[in-house]
């Protein structure tokens, strides 16, 4: 892409991943789980490709940050993120995650965010189509349907921690097999969706 083609799109990027991690922040202990499994993904894949500048001290960091949260956050929470909390932590992530891509590895980048992607854009579209306004508050995320629908907080979590050991798992089996990486994880985000969504 021409030079600012490419810095408007990552700026884009950026904003919208940095406003999903606060959009997905509904039940507790979702983005203390998010963040450690993104930072251990950027950590382990730093240390499979050696000496590449993927910010592995930084992913490191901020997924100690989230265990220590998540000791107080998990079901029923003493301590919530907010807006406070939930946007710089967005900002890090992101920026951990296009560093990742711009050295070359944007597949992975894709992989390890991948449900929060999903379904923080799905949602966005499905309540654009409905014609609801998107700045308003709502409860229609998938994980906020499978509370919803009588699982626990700490249920939803522990699912969606399962399912990111998983992405990680094909994160790093794409460095050697991209598209068996990437349909790996389409699958298993599919899955985790439809099991939300069950009644």
């Amino acid at each position: 892409l021409p030079f600012w083609l490419d810095r408007l799109f990552v700026i884009l990027l950026w904003v919208w991943f940095i406003n999903l991690f606060n959009f997905m922040d509904g039940i507790d202990g979702i983005s203390g789980v998010e963040t450690i499994c993104i930072g251990v993904g950027i950590a382990i894949l730093a240390g499979l490709l050696g000496s590449a500048p993927l910010g592995q001290s930084y992913a490191l960091t901020l997924a100690g940050a989230g265990l220590g949260f998540l000791w107080w956050n998990w079901h029923p929470a003493k301590v919530f993120l907010g807006d406070v909390g939930s946007v710089p932590i967005g900002l890090l992530l992101g920026w951990l995650l296009l560093n990742l891509a711009i050295n070359g590895w944007w597949v992975q980048a894709l992989i390890l965010p991948l449900y929060y992607l999903v379904d923080a854009s799905l949602t966005l579209v499905v309540r654009l189509g409905r014609g609801e306004k998107i700045w308003e508050a709502h409860r229609s995320h998938y994980y906020q349907q499978a509370v919803q629908n009588g699982l626990s907080h700490a249920h939803v979590a522990r699912s969606i921690l399962i399912g990111n050991f998983i992405l990680i798992a094909l994160a790093i089996t794409s460095l050697h097999a991209p598209i068996t990486g990437l349909v790996g994880a389409a699958a298993v985000v599919f899955v985790m969706l439809l099991y939300f969504k069950r009644k």
